[in-house]
């Protein structure tokens, strides 16, 4: 799908592209585009639009590269943290002078958040390096968002592990608690790869003389871009903090699963030495010898009753004076 923006005044306006052309855009945003769709842009822009196995090397001459005129930029970002499940991709930024092209094959609302203020708030966008760091501005809100989120998140897991109910007054497995400790792990783990990948091209853009081939920032972009490098490195710092809050998480939700398992053990053994006094008398008088003189006298059977009783009694009343029960 091709949606394409350009400016109106101080604000972004969406194009009809059924009576306008692409090259009035200063954003075009490609999401799982078809071929024809690729070629349409590659004929208006006169670049080539990178493929999806592409964007998705690791390698960081693949994600930041110029190309005859072009810079490309590739980062990792977070679809929909709503989701169970969240979903992570790489979007490519294809920059050239005068417009911006985005190209993903998942859907990161943080690309249609920024499409929304911008149409609704007066912003400054005079070229693709400002639509740039309009976007990845857009992106580290969310991101930032999503941190504020899990924060909340470790804390209602904290009382989950340590407390016997939660605030609702439902009790919580911690089986439950356990997968939800893997989720922030894994959220965590996306937001610290979408940061560093964001990082990784503000630090070369702001690195990038102007005697580069291609667009590079202007004294206007310089301390905006430094400005959201500065935020970023605040952010993996909290990302790093909360990393070592799930690794505690996990070590206390672990630790007192081993503590009811030793409570658990515990009672079958207590249980166990109870009875074994009275079943070690049951055993003596079920032996089949001849002589036992016990079997015939008349208080014989209340006798071995009273005694198995006396002898379950006394080890039950030690360990609860012992408070081990």
């Amino acid at each position: 799908m091709i949606t394409a923006y350009a400016t109106k005044g101080t604000r972004l306006e969406r194009l009809d592209l059924s009576d306008r052309h692409l090259s009035e855009a200063i954003w075009v945003d490609l999401e799982a585009p078809t071929e024809a769709e690729e070629d349409a842009v590659e004929a208006a822009l006169s670049f080539d639009i990178p493929t999806r196995e592409d964007m998705q090397e690791i390698e960081v001459s693949s994600r930041i590269y110029r190309e005859r005129g072009v810079l490309f930029l590739t980062a990792q970002i977070i679809a929909s943290p709503e989701a169970r499940e969240a979903e992570i991709g790489p979007v490519t930024f294809a920059v050239l002078p005068d417009r911006l092209v985005t190209v993903h094959y998942h859907h990161p609302r943080s690309l249609t958040y920024f499409a929304d203020w911008a149409t609704r708030h007066d912003t400054e966008l005079e070229s693709g390096l400002d639509a740039l760091l309009g976007l990845l501005e857009a992106v580290v809100d969310r991101l930032a968002d999503i941190l504020e989120a899990e924060t909340r998140q470790h804390e209602t897991l904290a009382k989950a592990i340590f407390a016997a109910h939660r605030p609702s007054g439902k009790t919580e497995t911690l089986s439950a608690v356990l997968q939800r400790i893997g989720r922030a792990e894994a959220m965590n783990g996306k937001v610290n790869e979408s940061l560093a990948t964001i990082l990784r091209i503000l630090g070369y853009l702001t690195a990038t003389s102007e005697a580069s081939h291609g667009p590079c920032l202007n004294a206007r972009q310089m301390p905006i871009a430094q400005a959201q490098l500065q935020d970023i490195r605040s952010l993996r710092e909290v990302a790093a903090a909360q990393a070592d809050k799930v690794r505690f998480l996990l070590d206390a939700t672990l630790g007192v699963i081993n503590i009811r398992q030793s409570d658990v053990i515990k009672i079958f053994s207590v249980v166990a030495f109870v009875f074994l006094p009275p079943t070690l008398i049951a055993s003596i008088y079920g032996m089949n010898f001849k002589h036992m003189p016990e079997l015939d006298w008349t208080w014989g059977y209340p006798m071995a009753l009273g005694l198995m009783v006396l002898s379950a009694l006394v080890p039950y009343l030690l360990f609860r004076w012992k408070k081990w029960l």
